[in-house]
């Protein structure tokens, strides 16, 4: 090309697309119509106009230009190249963004997060984030009915993913830095950071409260997890939004960078045949340790975690002891096993305690408050009173009730939050049982507190199976020397049995993570718990089982009370401790006021009964 040719001034395209008049302006002032990405014209353009728009727009270098006139890019070929192509060219990254940037209105966004500040996010998360699938997120409370008690807890899934998809960013970054040899490329960094973004997309109304007590309720013949949900919700986000041209021109493959992500959010298609064999289709057993960024299934240490500590701490009000920027500092890649993991410096195995333990103190004062558990219950009996008669519209016009939404994601995505006020302001008179539950919530008559027992011995731990069993044994549990004023049944008990322990059950987490020296940054290897602490617990995982009562007068609680305590001595459980539902008693014969005697004799039975 001479380079008169390269200087010719392309024409302003007309309404119509077609060539209009020569016009001395650039064309990245051209915008496309609403809906549309691509400017109008383009499909016109000559090898001679390309080159000139590409000088209107500050890409100058004739070597460049060469190229681009010796490769016959066209205007529509010039639509069609990507991040790799453009870099045959010549084109360093910041320069192909900015093209990227004129052409389809693609650019990186700033984010202002309380959390982690100010952060870019790549142009493809951007596009993902501003898709309807997305957005639902930010009708979907973190912390679900957590937020009745702490009123500071009203973040919700959308900015959490956002913080997760910043930070799988900012750790396989810095691992790439650090390593250079591990040969992470920018094409695993994208999808590590599109994981972390979408790994929450398959949360159903108040997050944890859909996938773990209403659906094991209303579809006991399923077995659904918010993970399955949010990788059935990326693929129907993907291709609803036709996102597979725009992932082709940042160079992912959609087939097997697809995978990847989903293996990255719910883990292996199928088991491994034996131990040696690599089971993750999506990238090769040497780039193992990516598969520890998002979710890590080895021992639990991985950025959603590190977020929701760092976000649900700041709007709890509750000190964080765990800081990640300092884990970022010493994390590194070590063959473990024959695997490439995530190792940590051996000096830091306190601060991963610290984080362990703050997850656990979140579940003890926060996640699993008893007064925010039954208020999530509430919810739950709500919704399975709805879900008979509430209708979600999915794909063709099929009608869908609340549990079966999780089967269709057009559906599921008009499902959030939102559903409590859709039901509690209807005048459906099926709807009738539904609001009488949620307007109790609105009220605060909640569902009382009777008592506890703690279940620290692992044999007699409640299994989930017998959950469902659990109310008819309670209320079949009279006492036989108290005549008490109230006869309970099943229905008017609920038993709540709660999980507590370090994210792995009973195992110790840090008996699952490998530590490198100074001395041998190539070699990690476990550290002994004694070898750290002699003040770190023994014991992992601990089971609380809570009794509530649906009916709130004092005769019924403390019916229900009595029935606790026998049914605890009838397991050889521990003596359970009581809640604090009684009225306080008045000064002076008060017709509430019990005789001395009474109370005493109260005292006498409870006291027989655990002697």
């Amino acid at each position: 090309m001479q380079k008169a040719d390269c200087e010719k001034t392309p024409k302003r395209p007309r309404r119509d697309g077609s060539p209009g008049t020569p016009q001395n302006v650039s064309f990245a002032a051209v915008r496309s119509s609403p809906g549309s990405e691509l400017h109008p014209g383009y499909e016109d353009w000559t090898v001679e106009q390309v080159c000139s728009f590409l000088q209107l727009n500050g890409f100058k270098d004739p070597a460049l230009l060469k190229r681009f006139q010796e490769n016959k890019i066209t205007g529509p070929k010039l639509l069609l190249l990507t991040k790799s192509g453009l870099e045959k060219f010549g084109m360093s990254s910041s320069e192909i963004m900015k093209l990227f940037n004129i052409l389809h209105q693609d650019a990186v966004k700033v984010i202002n997060d309380p959390i982690h500040g100010h952060f870019e996010l790549h142009p493809l998360l951007v596009r993902i984030i501003d898709t309807p699938q997305f957005q639902r997120l930010r009708y979907i409370k973190q912390l679900g009915g957590t937020y009745y008690v702490f009123p500071g807890a009203s973040h919700n899934r959308f900015e959490h993913s956002l913080g997760v998809g910043h930070l799988a960013g900012c750790l396989v970054q810095t691992l790439r830095d650090r390593q250079p040899e591990l040969q992470i490329s920018e094409r695993d960094i994208l999808c590590v950071q599109i994981a972390g973004l979408c790994h929450d997309l398959g949360h159903g109304p108040f997050s944890h409260m859909f996938d773990g007590r209403f659906i094991p309720l209303a579809r006991q013949d399923v077995q659904w997890k918010h993970e399955q949900g949010s990788v059935n919700m990326f693929e129907h986000l993907v291709e609803s939004n036709n996102l597979e041209p725009v992932m082709k021109r940042y160079d992912l493959d959609p087939k097997d960078d697809i995978r990847f992500i989903r293996e990255q959010i719910i883990g292996p298609p199928e088991p491994p045949v034996d131990a040696s064999s690599w089971e993750y289709k999506g990238r090769p057993k040497e780039k193992a340790f990516l598969y520890e960024v998002v979710a890590n299934k080895r021992n639990g240490i991985d950025v959603d975690k590190w977020d929701y500590l760092a976000r649900d701490c700041h709007h709890l009000g509750i000190q964080n002891n765990f800081d990640y920027r300092r884990c970022l500092k010493f994390v590194r890649v070590c063959e473990v096993a024959n695997l490439m993991c995530i190792c940590i410096r051996d000096k830091e195995i306190e601060n991963m305690y610290d984080m362990f333990h703050t997850r656990h103190f979140l579940h003890r004062r926060a996640y699993q408050h008893k007064v925010s558990n039954i208020i999530d219950r509430m919810i739950t009996d709500a919704l399975l009173e709805a879900d008979p008669y509430v209708e979600i519209i999915g794909a063709g016009g099929k009608k869908y009730r609340i549990s079966t939404a999780i089967d269709d994601m057009e559906a599921f995505t008009k499902l959030t939050d939102n559903i409590f006020l859709e039901i509690l302001h209807s005048t459906d008179p099926q709807l009738n049982a539904a609001r009488e539950i949620l307007k109790k919530i609105e009220r605060r008559n909640l569902y009382k507190y009777v008592g506890q027992v703690l279940l620290s011995d692992k044999s007699k731990r409640l299994e989930r199976q017998d959950y469902k069993n659990l109310p008819g044994e309670v209320a079949k549990a009279k006492p036989d020397e108290m005549d008490l004023k109230v006869k309970l049944k099943a229905e008017d008990i609920i038993v709540d049995v709660v999980d507590m322990d370090y994210g792995m059950k009973d195992k110790n987490p840090m008996d699952h993570t490998h530590f490198y020296s100074k001395a041998d940054c190539t070699h990690a290897e476990k550290i002994a718990k004694h070898e750290v602490s002699c003040l770190l617990p023994d014991i992992f995982a601990e089971q609380h089982v809570r009794l509530y009562c649906k009916k709130t007068d004092q005769d019924s609680l403390q019916a229900a009370l009595q029935h606790f305590i026998k049914w605890c001595n009838n397991r050889d459980f521990p003596k359970p401790k009581e809640g604090e539902f009684m009225t306080p008693l008045k000064v002076g014969n008060s017709p509430s006021t019990p005789p001395d005697g009474d109370r005493a004799r109260g005292r006498a039975i409870r006291t027989n009964l655990f002697p």
